[in-house]
């Protein structure tokens, strides 16, 4: 099947290609033809698979008749981060040289007034993350009533990140019978219900079960000690070993720890750079130029740049950390092997990873292969968080556990118990309460206390614990301050 036998029209088939494609991916061959006639779509499909052209070349096909009016725009695509919003645009921007249309795009980190005034002058094509589209919509600068065509990219994502319920907010907002396409890599309930509420009636589309991955990904495991140096150690060992590497992505959980790795690569000499969710939107686009480029080999990154992001020839994926959410498992090793290129994807494993491991074998349906030594965990290690090593090296920790420690008897002869204490606990807890009840108190066995003197805290009053307040106290008690008992000399009237 080509591109033709799609139902585009021959301004879109003329920009696809000039773009250098022939044959559509299956998610685009079966999606496209029912976009084109109006129905509302779900399309599920792994990443890579081209689900962005799926949307956009029946968008620009539908939008050649019509006009977009201030601040009405006639499509809207949801997208969850402001990359994907990014390499939206520019898809649009690329397929669309043969249309006059105004595209906005709404994204954090860029001045509003811009953003406004390209409201302003009409927008046939809006692309927004949802909190910069409320923000416009509270302020009065945008109205949705004049939607044809809504587009939820990467739904899954936007349910990681919280955005459902901004979602049916825009959804409820948008008045207008229109299509919606709805698109996603894998369909939890939350958006399987989402998509009951709002599609009507819609064409189902699954070109891949749900949450498998590229078979042009060759997935690995690599043990790794504990601590984070080790790690650290083992990622270098890595990159320095592999042959075949042009460039990769090393993905972690949190953001201090991308800076960490970050600043760990740069010392010793790889050409590295960060993207996390907190760096500048201007550095954020500018380091990942720098990746796509390939000014910049070794791209260390949360998982902001999991989702979606088109890098087209990425040689390794490095899980520096395994995914709290075995389904970011599958998005980040999707940013190799795309396109039909074969990729890599490595993945550290340490001692306490036995739960994350677990979750990401079921998710995929099978075994990842280790490299080298493999990780024997301890039975009851989901519930401690460790286990063990099956290598015959010695692990760094020997030395603290070689150390003696003090026993329980040596620590009873510096401080022996009494002969009570000393009896077994069930011994303890089955003695008659009569006994329990003739022992004096330790109040009454306490030595008579000296009197209390000025300023101190009466001593008659009881020990406060956590759970009693003490006695209540007016005023300021038994103790008044001397410069409250000086008479007070009032001014006789003149």
């Amino acid at each position: 099947m080509n591109f033709t036998d799609l139902g585009l029209s021959a301004n879109v088939l003329a920009a696809v290609e000039a773009a250098g494609y022939t044959t559509p991916t299956p998610i685009q061959a079966q999606a496209i033809p029912h976009a084109v006639a109006g129905r509302d779509v779900i399309g599920i499909a792994q990443t890579g698979t081209g689900k962005t052209a799926a949307f956009v070349l029946p968008m620009l096909t539908l939008l050649e008749s019509g006009r977009a009016r201030a601040r009405m725009p006639r499509t809207l695509i949801l997208e969850p981060t402001r990359e994907l919003a990014a390499q939206v645009e520019e898809n649009f921007i690329k397929y669309s040289i043969n249309n006059k249309l105004n595209i906005s795009l709404l994204i954090g980190g860029v001045s509003f007034d811009d953003q406004d005034r390209k409201l302003d002058r009409g927008a046939d094509v809006l692309i927004a993350t949802p909190g910069r589209l409320l923000d416009h919509f509270e302020r009065g600068k945008l109205l949705l009533n004049g939607v044809d065509i809504l587009v939820i990219d990467e739904a899954d994502r936007m349910l990681d990140m919280g955005f459902i319920p901004d979602i049916e907010r825009i959804c409820k907002l948008i008045t207008k019978n229109h299509q919606t396409l709805f698109f996603s890599a894998t369909m939890p309930p939350e958006i399987q219900s989402l998509t009951e509420n709002f599609l009507t009636d819609p064409v189902q589309i699954e070109v891949a079960k749900p949450a498998t991955t590229a078979k042009t990904v060759a997935q690995r495991l690599v043990a790794t000690g504990p601590e984070d140096y080790d790690k650290r150690d083992t990622l270098r060992e890595l990159i320095r070993g592999a042959e075949d590497l042009k460039n990769a992505i090393v993905f972690c959980n949190r953001k201090r720890d991308v800076s960490v790795v970050y600043r760990s690569l740069e010392k010793h000499g790889f050409n590295a750079g960060a993207l996390h969710g907190d760096m500048d939107q201007r550095a954020r686009m500018a380091t990942l130029d720098a990746f796509k480029k390939g000014t910049l080999t070794v791209l260390v990154a949360s998982d902001v740049a999991a989702r979606g992001l088109d890098i087209p020839d990425v040689s390794h994926v490095f899980n520096y950390d395994l995914p709290i959410h075995a389904e970011d498992y599958v998005h980040r090793i999707g940013r190799t092997g795309r396109a039909g290129r074969s990729g890599t994807s490595i993945s550290l494993v340490g001692p306490g990873d036995q739960k994350y491991l677990a979750a990401i074998e079921k998710l995929i349906g099978e075994n990842v292969v280790w490299i080298g030594s493999e990780i024997a965990f301890d039975p009851d290690a989901r519930k401690r968080g460790r286990g063990r090593k099956t290598t015959d090296k010695p692990e760094k920790t020997e030395k603290t556990e070689a150390a003696p420690r003090r026993s329980r008897s040596s620590r009873a002869e510096r401080a022996p118990q009494a002969a009570d204490d000393e009896a077994p606990r069930e011994t303890r807890a089955t003695q008659p309460r009569e006994r329990r009840e003739d022992r004096p108190s330790r109040r009454e066995e306490r030595a008579p206390e000296a009197p209390a003197r000025m300023g101190d805290r009466p001593r008659s009053l009881p020990r406060r614990d956590n759970n009693d307040d003490g006695p209540q106290i007016i005023g300021l008690g038994d103790h008044v301050p001397a410069f409250l008992l000086r008479p007070v000399r009032i001014a006789k009237p003149a």
